[in-house]
C-alpha cells in the first residue's frame, strides 16, 4: 500500500482532560464521546457531550447542493451516450459535457461570491470565500484537463486553447482597462501601461493596439515609432485551425515575423521609449523581460502560456512538460510547490492518474475527482489504471462520492443513480446504504420502497415494509399496518394484525378500514387469519345486501373448513342467530346439523361464564327451531 503524500488533517475535539475517547463509525460521520477510562494518574471530569465529526461538510451547504443536483443531471446524460457513435461525434459530445460541468461550477462560484459580499457574519463570509477559492481551483484544473485530455488539441490549436484558459482565469484586466478608459486622462493613469502589457501577455493584440492609440494621439513626435510598433503587433501571425494554412506554413510565417521584431530590437528602433522597448522585448520572448512582469502574470502557468506565445506557438502536447517544469522553476523559487501547482504540473506531464490522486488528497470532497474521472473514463483515457481490489478507478471514486451523498436527508436520492452506473459493486453499496435511510414519513418510505422495487431488491423491500408495518401498529393504525405487511408478504405479521382487527371488531362491533379489507383480493391468501378476516367481512356485506342464503353458506364454510379460529366460533354462531330466526329456513337441515355439531364441540368443556351459558341456550333453541322449519320445508329426511 502506498504511503500518503501529505499528513492527514488533524481535527481537534474538546474533551475531558486525561480521558480516553470512544467513537462509533456512521455511514458518513463519526460520533466521538468521553469514556470513564482515564490515563494512569490523570485527573478530570468526564464531558457529557457527544461530538459529531463529519467528513464531508460541503453537502450541507445550500449553494453547493445546487452543484450536486445540477451535475447529477449531466452525469446521467453522459452515461446514455451510445458506444457505437463515431469517435469524432463522441469527442464533440464529451467536450460539450465538460463545458456543462464547468458552467455549473462557475454558477455556484458566482452565487457564493454574491452571498459572501452580502452577509454580515464575518465567519460565514470567510467560509464562503474559502469555498470560492476551492471552486476556482477546481474549475482551473478541470478546464486544463478539458484542453489537454478531452479536447486533445494538436500543436498550433493547443496554444489557442491555453490562451483561452488563461484569459478565463485572469479576467481582472478588463475591469482595470475600464477604470483606465473612464478616467480623465487615460494615458496618465498609473495603470495605463499595466493594462497594455496585460493585454499583450494574454495575446490580445487588438485590445493592446487600441490602448496604444490613446498614447500616440498625445505624442505627435513619436507617431512614426508608434506606427512601427502598431505594424509589428498587427502583423503578428495567429494560427487558424479552420483555415487553409498548414502548421508548417504558419511556423515559417511566424519565424519571419519574429526575426523582424528581433531586428527592430537590435536596431534600437524603440530605444527612446522604454515602454515600447519593453513591449518589443516581450514580443521576441525575452525571458528576463517576461519575468519582470511577475505581478501582471501572477502565476507560473500564465508565464508558461505567455512564454510559449512569444517563443514557441506551435508547441506540441508532448513538449509541454519540459516548458512547464522550467517555467515553474524560473517563476517560483520555493523548494516545494503548492498542491495546486503539483496538480497542474502533473496535467502538463499528461499524468492523469497523478492528477486524480493529488486532487483526491488536496480537495475536501469526492465531487470533482468522481465526475472528472467518469468523464475521462468515457473518453477511454483510464483503461490502464485498474485498482488491485476488484474495481476500477472510476467506480471506486463514484462509490465514495455516492456514499457521502447518502448521509444527506435529500441528496441520497441522487446517489442511487451513481450506484446504478457502477456495474461491479454499485448494487451491493446501494443495498447497504439504503437500509440506513431514515424512514421519517410514509411518503419517504414509499419513495425508498419504489427505488428498491424497481431494482428487484426483495430483501430491502421486505425490511422497509416490516419497519413501517410495526410503526403503524404501534400507532394503532391497523389499516396502514396491514397494507405494509401485505407488501412485505409477511404472513406472520399479517396474521397478528388480522387478530387485532378481529379483537377490535369484538370490542366495538364494527370494522375499521373497510376500504382496505373490502379490496384485499388475492392478498388475503397470504395467511389463514387474513383469509378469514376478508371472508368474514364478505359475510357481513352479503348479510347487509339481504343475500341471506349466500351469507349462511359462507358463514358455515368458515367454521367447517377450519378457516375461522376456534376462539371466534362463538362470535360466528352469534352472527348466525338472526339468520336462524328468519321466518323461512335459511340453513338447510344438513347445515343446521353442522352448526349444532360446531356448538356442541365448542361447549364440550365446562363454561364458567353465565352470560355465555345463556347465549348457548338461545343458540340451541334457535337451532332446534330452524331444524324443524328446514325439515318441514324439505318434506322428508333420511333416517
Amino acid at each position: 500500500m502506498e504511503e500518503l503524500d501529505v499528513e492527514p488533517t488533524t481535527t481537534n475535539i474538546p474533551a475531558g482532560e486525561g480521558n480516553h475517547l470512544g467513537f462509533v463509525w456512521g455511514p458518513g460521520d463519526i460520533l466521538v464521546y468521553d469514556t470513564i477510562y482515564k490515563a494512569s494518574g490523570a485527573e478530570g471530569t468526564c464531558s457529557p457531550f457527544i461530538h459529531e465529526v463529519r467528513k464531508d461538510e460541503d453537502i450541507y451547504s445550500p449553494i453547493l447542493r445546487k452543484l450536486f443536483n445540477e451535475s447529477h443531471h449531466i452525469f446521467v446524460g453522459l452515461q446514455t451516450i451510445r458506444e457505437d457513435l463515431p469517435n469524432k461525434n463522441k469527442k464533440t459530445q464529451f467536450v460539450s459535457i465538460s463545458k456543462n460541468y464547468r458552467s455549473v461550477i462557475r454558477a455556484c462560484m458566482e452565487e457564493l461570491q454574491q452571498v459572501a459580499v452580502l452577509t454580515q457574519d464575518a465567519e460565514l463570509a470567510t467560509q464562503y470565500g474559502n469555498q470560492v477559492s476551492i471552486l476556482l481551483a477546481i474549475e482551473l484544473i478541470w478546464n486544463l484537463c478539458e484542453v489537454l485530455f478531452i479536447d486533445a488539441a494538436p500543436g498550433g490549436s493547443l496554444l489557442l486553447h491555453l490562451l483561452d484558459w488563461v484569459r478565463l482565469h485572469k479576467a481582472d484586466v478588463d475591469e482595470k482597462a475600464q477604470e483606465v478608459l473612464q478616467s480623465e486622462s487615460p494615458t496618465e493613469h498609473h495603470d495605463y501601461w499595466d493594462v497594455v502589457l496585460s493585454y499583450m501577455l494574454q495575446g490580445r493584440m487588438d485590445e493592446a493596439r487600441q490602448m496604444l492609440v490613446k498614447w500616440s494621439a498625445l505624442k505627435p513626435a513619436a507617431r512614426s515609432m508608434y506606427k512601427q510598433m502598431d505594424n509589428l503587433l498587427s502583423k503578428m501571425p495567429v494560427y487558424n485551425p479552420g483555415g487553409n494554412q498548414t502548421l508548417t506554413e504558419f511556423d515559417v510565417k511566424w519565424r519571419h515575423w519574429h526575426d523582424e521584431v528581433d531586428h527592430c530590437l537590435q536596431d534600437n528602433s524603440f530605444a527612446s521609449d522604454p515602454n515600447l522597448e519593453l513591449i518589443c522585448k516581450i514580443l521576441v520572448g525575452d525571458e528576463d523581460a517576461l519575468l519582470e512582469q511577475k505581478d501582471l502574470l501572477s502565476t507560473w502557468y500564465h508565464f508558461l502560456v505567455t512564454r510559449l506565445l512569444f517563443s514557441h506557438p506551435t508547441v506540441k502536447p508532448t513538449e509541454l512538460h519540459y516548458y512547464a517544469q522550467s517555467c515553474l522553476a524560473m517563476f517560483d523559487s520555493r523548494s516545494s510547490p503548492e498542491p495546486l501547482d503539483s496538480i497542474l504540473l502533473a496535467a502538463f506531464e499528461f499524468d492523469i492518474h497523478q492528477v486524480i490522486k493529488d486532487c483526491s488528497i488536496a480537495l475536501n470532497n469526492w465531487w470533482f475527482v468522481a465526475h472528472l474521472t467518469d468523464l475521462l473514463d468515457h473518453c477511454n483515457l483510464l483503461q490502464s489504471h485498474n485498482l488491485h481490489f476488484g474495481s476500477n478507478l472510476r467506480e471506486f471514486l463514484l462509490l465514495e462520492y455516492a456514499s457521502g451523498l447518502f448521509t444527506h436527508h435529500s441528496l441520497w436520492q441522487l446517489a442511487v443513480d451513481y450506484f446504478d452506473y457502477c456495474p461491479e459493486f454499485g448494487r451491493v453499496y446501494l443495498e447497504q446504504q439504503i437500509e440506513h435511510v431514515p424512514l421519517d414519513t410514509e411518503r419517504k418510505a414509499l419513495k425508498v420502497l419504489r427505488i428498491c422495487e424497481q431494482r428487484q431488491m426483495s430483501e430491502q423491500v421486505r425490511s422497509i415494509c416490516k419497519i413501517m408495518a410495526k410503526r403503524a401498529l404501534r400507532n394503532n393504525r391497523l389499516g396502514s399496518a396491514l397494507s405494509w405487511s401485505i407488501r412485505a408478504k409477511d404472513a406472520a405479521f399479517a396474521t397478528l394484525i388480522s387478530e387485532r382487527f378481529l379483537q377490535d371488531y369484538c370490542a366495538r362491533g364494527t370494522f375499521s378500514d373497510l376500504d382496505l379489507i373490502d379490496n384485499l383480493g388475492p392478498a388475503m391468501l397470504l395467511s389463514d387469519r387474513l383469509t378469514f378476516l376478508g371472508k368474514y367481512r364478505e359475510f357481513h356485506k352479503l348479510y347487509g345486501e339481504n343475500r341471506f342464503p349466500d351469507a349462511a353458506k359462507l358463514l358455515l364454510s368458515l367454521m367447517t373448513a377450519q378457516i375461522a379460529p376456534r376462539s371466534f366460533w362463538m362470535t360466528l354462531l352469534t352472527d348466525a342467530l338472526p339468520l336462524l330466526e328468519q321466518k323461512e329456513a335459511i340453513f338447510s337441515a344438513d347445515q343446521t346439523h353442522e352448526l349444532i355439531f360446531c356448538l356442541e364441540e365448542l361447549t364440550s368443556s365446562p363454561m364458567q361464564d353465565e352470560d355465555m351459558e345463556d347465549k348457548v341456550e338461545l343458540l340451541r333453541l334457535a337451532l332446534a327451531r330452524n331444524l324443524a322449519k328446514a325439515i318441514v320445508k324439505e318434506g322428508t329426511v333420511e333416517v
